[in-house]
């Protein structure tokens, strides 16, 4: 069953001028359009403070959209979106700003047949959040009636610490309804990632294995070979802690733990996703000992070298902002309790990575006790999410010959080569999502509350407690020593980023 067009709306992007809409957004639209998912009357408005016109923002986002896109584009489509595309600039604290931004929405609403439904994106840095809801809901671009629809899309990050992140959503919901705000993630896009959910709750032979009575443990990681590049600034007050655990990290961790939802409704999912990092065993000063922070030194990735991070653009020199975050977390629930998750992400290592691996109980050694097998291969399922979108499913066979020769196999599934899907940014299911009105892909108030709840305790522990240390590790390796022993002492290993 195909995927149904979106209706009638405009897309107003806020921070128009910057990467996400010239990399991401803009490509994730054209995508959406080659396979007939915009509406016909659809239009985008973006909203920046860099003197551009019309033509001028047209023409730099299809100079960007040749660039960056990994197919031909297809110069009839491009103009079908070009001649949708109207700049309006302006600075985003100005009241006369959304009043000017009110009337151009009124007359491409007539021009385009739109009819009033708007869905505005925030492509902007985390503190203007809370004001530009603010100024739209002056302005009145907010309010539903008449069957017209209003949406809100918040990137991350969102709030920095639980305080913070009470604070805003408290914000928001002053203006908007829980269900006008889509707080976005974009691994959540991605067709590894939502496909958990079927290929746990669609299929017969995974779930009853799928507990605490044949899972050994789980590994979650999301690995990146980019360093802080420009953003040092930005980097600096926030950290690997805070820029990937409570959004990408715990987004994997429930979707991987959660108990099947009564059906796919969005807050049916959502609830469950919530309970599991509830369950999430609380992390008190004892925990330290489960938490590796890391921060990369000089080195090489890739062939280039990289400088230490404390010698980065705008980066203090003896900073103790970590760049790599290992833990070993426990869920407090029947499904999982006694099952180790391991979670790490990290900058400036050996490879761009995202996966998760359940790893199964091993089965008996008496059967083999007379052979020269010492130890079977683990039974381990990757769900592999980048760089490739596919699944290895890893178990034991006989090497052929005339003695019992064990040796691990590995069986996968491949998106692109099974399916032959088009390359896609991640953000067009997203989008289409939001256009649509489904929530599922989204976080609610609560779940990212509870995601800063679990690590508060580690975030009041670095703040209070100078002495703490971060482990240095090269750029263009797999993360410090320490990450490791985090595992070894459990009589367990990292999967090799390599592998």
């Amino acid at each position: 069953m195909m995927a149904e067009p979106a209706g009638p709306c405009i897309l107003v992007i806020f921070g128009a001028a910057g990467d996400l809409t010239r990399r991401l957004l803009v490509p994730a639209l054209y995508n959406l359009k080659r396979d007939g998912l915009l509406p016909g009357a659809f239009a985008m408005v973006g909203v920046a403070r860099t003197d551009k016109t019309d033509e001028s923002f047209r023409r730099d986002l299809g100079e960007s959209l040749r660039r960056f896109k990994k197919s031909p584009v297809k110069e009839r489509d491009w103009k079908w979106l070009s001649e949708r595309l109207t700049y309006l600039r302006g600075e985003l604290h100005e009241p006369q700003v959304y009043s000017a931004l009110r009337q151009l929405l009124s007359k491409i609403d007539a021009a385009r047949r739109t009819e009033g439904n708007y869905l505005f994106y925030l492509a902007t840095p985390p503190q203007m959040f809370a004001p530009i809801v603010r100024q739209l809901g002056d302005a009145g671009l907010v309010t539903e009636e008449t069957g017209r629809w209003r949406r809100v899309i918040v990137e991350k990050p969102f709030g920095t610490d639980l305080n913070s992140a009470r604070a805003l959503n408290r914000q928001l919901l002053q203006v908007l309804q829980e269900h006008q705000i889509y707080r976005i993630d974009h691994y959540l896009g991605k067709e590894t990632v939502q496909n958990i959910l079927v290929f746990r709750f669609a299929n017969g032979m995974f779930e009853p294995l799928w507990n605490r009575n044949h899972i050994d443990h789980v590994q979650i990681t999301v690995a990146e070979t980019v360093g802080v590049e420009s953003r040092g600034k930005f980097y600096d007050a926030t950290g690997a802690l805070r820029d990937m655990v409570p959004n990408h990290l715990f987004q994997l961790l429930a979707l991987t733990a959660m108990e099947p939802p009564s059906c796919f409704d969005a807050d049916a999912v959502r609830s469950e996703k919530v309970k599991v990092l509830d369950a999430v065993h609380h992390l008190s000063r004892d925990w330290l000992a489960n938490v590796v922070r890391g921060q990369y030194g000089a080195g090489t990735v890739e062939g280039r070298t990289v400088v230490a991070y404390r010698e980065a653009a705008n980066v203090n020199p003896r900073s103790m902002t970590e760049t790599y975050i290992a833990m070993k977390l426990m869920i407090d629930n029947w499904r999982w309790a006694g099952v180790p998750i391991y979670l790490r992400t990290g900058k400036s290592l050996s490879q761009r990575r995202s996966q998760v691996v359940i790893q199964f109980k091993q089965a008996p050694l008496t059967v083999f006790r007379a052979t020269p097998v010492e130890r079977l291969a683990p039974n381990d399922l990757t769900l592999n999410i980048q760089p490739e979108e596919s699944v290895t499913l890893q178990f034991d066979a006989k090497i052929p010959g005339p003695d019992m020769q064990i040796g691990a196999v590995k069986m996968t599934f491949d998106y692109r080569d099974y399916f032959q899907v088009a390359t896609n940014t991640g953000y067009e299911s997203l989008i289409h999502d939001c256009m649509t009105g489904d929530a599922t892909l989204f976080m609610r108030a609560d779940e990212v509350e509870s995601g800063w709840r679990v690590i508060e305790p580690l975030l009041d522990a670095w703040r209070n407690d100078r002495s703490t240390s971060v482990s240095i590790y090269p750029a263009g390796s797999s993360g410090p020593e320490e990450a490791a022993a985090l595992m070894t002492r459990d009589g367990r290993r990292w999967r090799a980023l390599e592998g």
